[in-house]
């Protein structure tokens, strides 16, 4: 069963799905959770992911680049015990790396969409290739969902699904490219 399946109605899916993925943004922090959230989210189910969402809302600084940028190692000796978040200490060290280098990204695009759009349209694959060149801990299923969420991928709803309608009216960058052509995406 898909997501659009299974969220509606749940506590935590049901939000979530209804009111986030999917939907583009402009907000540096929103893109930068999306990323700390897929990174987490790697070899786990989405539910343990989205019921530790306050821990590491807390744990990086609400999502502030910078201030998570600057972390060191008794940041990471920290968080490694923080039972409100993934206690993995490899996915602690790549959430603290990619902060500092999507803090160089925005500073050369001025903002976090901004890079992603100076990129956009590109398939999944070149799209894959850009993300493990510029950031670490990045796999094709982390790549993947994280530029789905943010709407630069099709497929974050089924076609019958309400949401979507939404999602399409929102805009998203993939729907621009479907417009345009771009690799036969349904518009």
């Amino acid at each position: 069963m898909s997501y659009c399946g299974i969220a509606p109605g749940h506590l935590l899916h049901g939000p979530y799905h209804q009111d986030e993925h999917g939907f583009p943004t402009r907000d540096d922090r929103v893109i930068f959770e999306r990323l700390v959230l897929e990174i987490n989210q790697a070899g786990l189910s989405w539910l343990v992911t989205l019921k530790k969402r306050p821990g590491f809302r807390a744990a990086f600084a609400d999502y502030d680049l910078d201030a998570v940028a600057a972390y060191g190692p008794a940041e990471v000796e920290r968080l490694s015990a923080d039972l409100a978040i993934v206690r993995n200490r490899r996915k602690i060290e790549a959430v603290i790396e990619n902060a500092r280098r999507l803090v160089a990204l925005r500073q050369r695009h001025g903002s976090l969409a901004a890079w992603l759009d100076s990129h956009h349209p590109m398939t999944k694959p070149d799209w894959l290739r850009l993300l493990k060149r510029e950031l670490v801990f990045m796999g094709g299923e982390i790549a993947g969902e994280f530029l789905m969420s943010l709407g630069y991928l099709p497929g974050a709803h089924d076609a019958d699904c309400p949401v979507q309608a939404r999602v399409l009216a929102a805009n998203p960058p993939w729907l621009t490219a479907a417009r345009n052509g771009f690799a036969n995406w349904p518009a």
